[in-house]
């Protein structure tokens, strides 16, 4: 059984749940028993299609290139191609994989690691595609340094419970803005500093930041800016302005043009997936540095309802669907 559909719109009008065919792997490819599966925005993005550019990025001009949405997972190494050498038949993995939201998903080789010991299935298909993005903004693009001030913009959702955790592992002092009903979870994760948007401004320049993460905001790069230390660096991790045709990607375009003429660093990026990094991850997170935070699980069956609560924007961490209970041995 998968969540299938067949053209681009909202969950309510396009998923199913349908019978399908285990997926063929390629050589370099392990074929997953699904046992849960995490949502993203990413997810919602491709099952829309909406901004519209990323149907020129390979997801399918007028109907979806792949008809099973889904990438993070967790699962049971059912069969391997032949080249796959890291992993065999019976491995309990995690990470990145092609239709997550079905009994059965075909993975890349390098897309994936051994499961956390200390997570079960549900808590390690939270972790691929958000924990990777939070890691690369903090590391690679923030370059967050001990004792640095950090600011992680949206520090409730799925990126941002991770970006918090990660900031704070690095050795940052970290402040966490989120919604009045999300305090007390990103005070739970650690943040030295939790700052309630809707009713303070963050950025309203009484204390700047040696790193922003602006992780799907709306806020414009002024006000970001005036929060900023003059050397500072602001990573926009993401950016939901519902427009069809930018969905909010204008202002990153405009922050790497702006960044080459002043003093702060501008910019952002796009998450590469692989299994370093999620090896990476699974160090921090058996150290108990980093955990999993997920809010509600679905039933595979129940997956539109999963997808219009993550849209509703209430979601505290993550949202992930239960395909398997358990997997028989």
């Amino acid at each position: 059984m998968a969540i299938v559909q067949d053209e681009y719109g909202e969950a309510a009008d396009v998923l199913r749940l349908e019978e399908v065919d285990r997926p063929e792997i390629g050589d370099a490819e392990v074929l997953l028993r699904v046992q849960a599966a995490g949502l993203d925005r990413g997810t919602w993005h491709a099952m829309a299609g909406l901004p519209y550019p990323i149907r020129l990025a390979g997801f399918g001009l007028r109907t979806p290139k792949n008809r099973v949405p889904g990438s993070e997972v967790a699962g049971r190494v059912e069969a391997v191609g032949k080249d796959v050498t890291r992993f065999a038949v019976g491995d309990e993995v995690f990470g990145i994989a092609a239709g997550s939201f079905a009994e059965y998903a075909r993975a890349r080789e390098d897309k994936l690691a051994p499961r956390p010991t200390n997570l079960s299935a549900e808590q390690a298909a939270a972790v691929g595609v958000s924990a990777v993005t939070a890691l690369q903004a903090v590391r690679d693009r923030g370059r967050v340094q001990p004792g640095q001030k950090v600011l992680v913009i949206g520090a409730s959702g799925g990126v941002g419970t991770y970006a918090l955790q990660i900031a704070k592992a690095f050795g940052a002092e970290v402040t966490g803005a989120c919604s009045t009903g999300k305090v007390d979870l990103v005070r739970s994760l650690g943040a030295d500093h939790v700052v309630d948007y809707t009713q303070h401004d963050v950025t309203d320049g009484q204390q700047r930041y040696d790193v922003i993460l602006d992780i799907g905001g709306q806020r414009p790069l002024r006000q970001l800016r005036r929060a900023l230390a003059p050397r500072g660096t602001l990573v926009i991790v993401g950016s939901e302005t519902g427009g069809r045709w930018l969905g909010g990607t204008d202002r990153q375009l405009r922050a790497m043009a702006l960044s080459p003429f002043i003093g702060q660093k501008l910019g952002t990026f796009v998450c590469s997936e692989n299994a370093q990094d999620l090896l990476v991850l699974s160090e921090l997170i058996e150290s108990g540095q980093v955990v999993p935070c997920v809010d509600r699980t679905y039933p595979l069956g129940e997956a539109t309802e999963a997808i219009q609560y993550l849209q509703a924007g209430q979601a505290r961490g993550k949202v992930v669907i239960r395909v398997r209970t358990s997997v028989p041995g």
